[in-house]
């Protein structure tokens, strides 16, 4: 089960968040359970002062992971950059997760902006991983200007609706075959991110939907076996399905009698 991403080669197909934890301790233990390999960082929290900054950190560093740092928070292509250049330093990695948004109500990415900052940030070395909405176009767009990975929303951020638009989603699996495809934004169930896997997905980026259960490290763990299931599912191969019944049992055999 194991692919590639930016030439690295990683088993766990999820990608977790670090907002939101009750405690620090809580989000730790949620890393773990979750077998992830690659977790998310915002730049904001990470340069904050204080004890807590450090201390946040220091737990970061107890796991052997990717970090992904994000540009959250950010309404415009400049500001965008700037946060990159800044986690570049401060991270020591060239990945960025891009966010750019440009409503305050849906926290849907602006295309716009999010083109542009990708094309700059790829042509300054940066592996861009961009949230975007599942419009084909933009996803199009954000290709030709040099991003490697696509990161389509399944739902608005944080809206644990799951996945809002799966003919959309299918249509890019479709048109990118060979592109690693992570749904990013709007899981709320381990049910979803099933579904997203089995659509052919490679990845699943969450944070809240663990980090606010509950019992966020049963819910990472949760998380975890979904995806499992749903990328095995994929690669067994999923019943199509279609409009009539059809019999599970054959006909040849079946017993006959004359009266």
């Amino acid at each position: 089960m194991t692919w590639e991403l930016d030439g690295n080669t990683f088993e766990s197909h999820l990608l977790l968040g670090t907002a939101r934890y009750p405690s620090l301790t809580t989000m730790s233990d949620a890393i773990t359970a979750s077998d992830t390999e690659i977790i998310t960082v915002s730049l904001r929290r990470e340069s904050s002062n204080g004890q807590f900054g450090e201390a946040f950190w220091n737990h970061i560093k107890q796991h052997d992971v990717h970090i992904l740092p994000n540009t959250a928070g950010c309404m415009s292509a400049k500001e965008a950059i700037t946060t990159a250049l800044m986690a570049r330093e401060v991270f020591d990695t060239h990945w960025i997760k891009l966010e750019v948004i440009g409503n305050d109500h849906t926290l849907q990415p602006n295309p716009f902006e999010l083109v542009s900052a990708a094309e700059e940030l790829s042509r300054q070395g940066f592996a861009v991983f961009p949230y975007t909405t599942d419009d084909l176009i933009v996803c199009e767009k954000l290709m030709e200007v040099g991003c490697h990975v696509l990161m389509p929303w399944g739902a608005p951020i944080g809206s644990g609706k799951g996945l809002m638009n799966p003919y959309a989603l299918r249509t890019l699996r479709s048109h990118f075959p060979n592109v690693p495809l992570i749904v990013d934004a709007g899981i709320g169930a381990p049910s979803h991110a099933c579904q997203a896997m089995e659509l052919g997905f490679d990845g699943i980026l969450l944070n809240t939907a663990v980090a606010q259960a509950n019992d966020p490290v049963a819910m990472a763990a949760a998380f975890k076996h979904a995806i499992e299931a749903g990328r095995t599912g994929y690669q067994a191969g999923i019943l199509p399905e279609q409009d009539f019944a059809q019999a599970s049992t054959p006909e040849l055999g079946k017993p006959f009698w004359h009266e």
